[in-house]
């Protein structure tokens, strides 16, 4: 199953208030979100923590959304290799979600979700390789090795793997 044949439409909309604790670091936003649904929450609804106003607004989605059954944030383990720490690690992606499509058939998604900045890569060949452009490297070889073992791991167990960004979520994009 192709992971664009899963959900048919975000209809996130981001009016709803929910009691979060948040800090303001630089221009992200961090906090606990506090599900309207635990039920569906599949792992301590307690303890939902989101690291930026996307995935905020992701976690509102599914709480909200009728068609999904069962999600989790960071509740599934991927083991990985690091080329740039040359070691096994453990990876925890942003979210599990169990859901309903249209037409009936219930898809499973592990779902990451990051800036189109760190997806598309720093420059290959930048005028300066400054130790700013040096991190930016080693974070995209590092994330892109997650990446690959969850598209293996959700291959393995008839799911698929998304990449949510702001230009593939137009609800990123406020």
């Amino acid at each position: 199953m192709d992971s664009n044949d899963c959900i048919d439409e975000y209809d996130i909309q981001s009016k709803y208030v929910y009691e979060t604790i948040y800090l303001i670091m630089g221009k992200t936003l961090q906090g606990k979100f506090r599900p309207r649904n635990p039920d569906k929450y599949k792992g301590n609804a307690g303890n939902i923590i989101y690291r930026s106003s996307w995935e905020k607004t992701f976690c509102e989605w599914c709480d909200r959304n009728d068609k999904v059954i069962a999600w989790g944030s960071e509740e599934k383990r991927i083991r990985y290799y690091d080329p740039v720490q040359k070691k096994n690690r453990t990876y925890f992606p942003d979210f599990y979600v169990q859901y309903e499509r249209h037409d009936g058939i219930i898809c499973e998604e592990i779902v990451e979700v990051k800036p189109e900045s760190q997806v598309k890569g720093p420059p290959e060949n930048p005028k300066r390789r400054s130790k700013a452009w040096l991190n930016a490297v080693h974070t995209y070889v590092t994330n892109r090795a997650k990446w690959k073992a969850a598209a293996e791991y959700c291959e393995d167990r008839g799911m698929s793997f998304r990449l949510l960004t702001e230009k593939n979520t137009p609800e990123f994009r406020r």
